[in-house]
């Protein structure tokens, strides 16, 4: 832990899964009013997350007998819980826009295939099938520096409420982003704890990078293309990409490109970055968090 972290943040956070549920059934198709090409560029996330999210659980499941720090392989049971509701509340938007019209399924497919097929398990024994494991946690820990990087912008995006975005996507958005800063160090400390090597890290955080950005772009071209309200009149252009991350509706995209150099730093630890104490002090009154304590 870096000397200089804020002495207001919380120390050690037990992290555990809350059993949230949304109720979609008034979600309007742009549920930021007026503005589609946000709408699906944040639906993206809806897209990809739900296979991402059950592809986590099941390495970090492999990857847990390896763990003999007690503390850590207790935060890895907790990052598995939660990622494991992530992935399902995630799929009730996915589901709701198919059955309103959008249909994600050859989008999702090709999600599918990556995570299942390119990067699921392999017949692999021995060293091979350690050094695969190693590879996957890689990849996962710099995924997870971006997912961080979003969870925190999401939590701080005023612009999100005073544009009148759909309140249960905004808390879904939230409640998620919140877990993301609250976890946000487990995939790090578990490469490191099982292999650690630095340039390994590097080069995962390039390959995550690069495809985020491809599964990004063709994502939103898709949902575009596929909106049953627009019927394929609109395609997104980069001057909407900029426009909605100057309005701050959308994650700017210098806020992701610029989170790349810290990563890339030798003492990089995710606590440096992120405020534990305000993802804990949202999921204290998030509506989900709160019915699913009740």
């Amino acid at each position: 832990m870096p000397s200089d972290v804020d002495p207001a943040e919380p120390g050690r956070v037990e992290l555990h899964a809350r059993d949230v549920e949304f109720d979609w059934s008034q979600l309007p198709m742009h549920w930021i009013p007026g503005e589609p090409f946000a709408t699906h560029f944040l639906n993206f996330l809806h897209l990809v997350l739900p296979e991402g999210e059950r592809w986590f659980v099941e390495v970090f499941k492999e990857a847990l007998p390896l763990v003999i720090d007690e503390r850590l392989a207790a935060d890895v049971r907790g990052f598995i819980g939660q990622e494991a509701v992530h992935a399902e509340s995630h799929q009730g938007v996915v589901d709701h826009l198919d059955a309103h019209g959008l249909d994600t399924g050859p989008y999702v497919e090709q999600v599918r295939w990556i995570f299942r097929r390119l990067l699921g398990d392999r017949p692999y024994q021995g060293e091979r099938a350690e050094a695969w494991l190693v590879q996957r946690l890689a990849v996962i820990a710099a995924i997870e520096h971006f997912t961080a990087v979003l969870g925190q912008w999401v939590l701080d995006a005023e612009a999100l409420d005073r544009c009148g975005t759909d309140p249960t996507m905004l808390d879904l958005l939230r409640w998620h982003g919140a877990e993301e800063v609250e976890h946000r160090a487990v995939a790090f400390d578990l490469y490191q704890h099982v292999h650690g090597k630095y340039r390994q890290r590097c080069g995962a955080l390039l390959i995550a990078a690069l495809a985020i950005a491809s599964l990004w772009a063709r994502g939103v071209k898709y949902l575009m293309r596929q909106d049953p309200v627009l019927r394929g009149s609109r395609e997104p252009r980069w001057r909407d990409l900029l426009r909605c991350g100057r309005r701050g509706i959308i994650p700017p995209v210098w806020r992701l490109l610029g989170s790349l150099p810290g990563y890339l730093r030798p003492n990089y630890h995710p606590s440096q970055y992120g405020s534990t104490a305000q993802a804990v002090a949202y999921l204290a009154k998030s509506p989900a968090a709160l019915a699913a304590e009740r």
